[in-house]
């Protein structure tokens, strides 16, 4: 009984044993290569449950999900011969995980090795054929799609991964070239703030003379406004001072003679000299003025 009991536990762990190695599980963030002695013999497992045949078939994982190629910064030059520092990394994934096994024999960093090369000559490319301002501004975006797509041609027929985009992180001038550069930069800035200011004082002396027409003829029209009033209203004073004469002519004569007299006799040191019997001292003489 002891030595069946033995047996039988024999077996069952045998069976858990060749289980054991017989059952896999490949994960939702995983894809597997099956290999039977070396050789690939099934190229995309899913994930899920699977079986292989122990000491005889072998399994290989790998990440599924999007990876980041963060590569070194190179010095790259312009089409005007003007160099740069370029800080790029590149984002991908395997899908053909058979050939990205034959390929870099399942080593990511063999991978990564293998794009970064292929990344840092088509950046050197794009910038050999576009000028400074174009790749720091205009036509970035347009050179990394370039790039991206170029790459893929590539990797998905021989390394079996998709390049799913490719970024410029930072461009630093070298520093032998930072300076020159500064200083057309500033040239440039500076011409452009004078051809703004000359623009102002035109502008300005535009609205000036603007200002200084509408200023002549607002001050013309008023003075001519000012002159017609003045002049009806002289009008309509001697109008007045006509029909007061018409009424008293001896009254308007004496007051005209009062106020004569008070306007040439203001300060006490005033002389004049005139003959006694002039009309000028009438009604000192006579308040009546000789008319009785």
């Amino acid at each position: 009984m002891s030595n069946k009991m033995t047996g039988i536990v024999v077996v069952l762990a045998v069976l858990l044993l060749l289980a054991s190695n017989s059952l896999f599980i490949i994960k939702e963030t995983e894809r597997g290569v099956m290999l039977q002695f070396g050789k690939v013999e099934q190229a995309d497992i899913q994930p899920g449950l699977h079986w292989k045949w122990p000491l005889v078939n072998e399994v290989r994982t790998f990440d599924a999900r999007i990876l980041t190629l963060d590569a070194n910064p190179e010095r790259f030059l312009t089409i005007e011969k003007k160099g740069m520092m370029v800080d790029s990394f590149a984002k991908w994934r395997i899908i053909n995980v058979g050939k990205y096994y034959t390929a870099t024999n399942g080593e990511e960093s063999r991978a990564m090795r293998l794009l970064a090369q292929r990344v840092n000559e088509g950046l050197r490319n794009g910038f050999g054929e576009r000028t400074l301002q174009e790749v720091v501004s205009g036509e970035r975006d347009q050179l990394m799609n370039e790039l991206t797509v170029a790459l893929n041609e590539f990797t998905q027929t021989s390394l079996g991964i998709e390049v799913v985009d490719v970024r410029v992180k930072r461009i630093d001038l070298p520093s032998e070239v930072s300076g020159s550069v500064y200083n057309r930069m500033n040239s440039e800035r500076q011409r452009e703030s004078q051809e703004h200011r000359s623009k102002g004082y035109e502008q300005a002396e535009v609205i000036r003379a603007d200002a200084d027409r509408q200023r002549t003829i607002l001050e013309a029209e008023a003075y001519r406004e000012s002159e017609l009033i003045r002049g009806d209203g002289d009008a309509e004073a001697a109008r007045v001072y006509a029909e007061a004469y018409s009424q008293d002519p001896e009254f308007y004569s004496f007051v005209r003679s009062l106020n004569a007299y008070k306007e040439t006799f203001r300060d006490k040191g005033d002389i004049m000299l005139v003959e006694p019997d002039s009309d000028f001292f009438r009604y000192l003489k006579d308040s009546t003025g000789g008319k009785k």
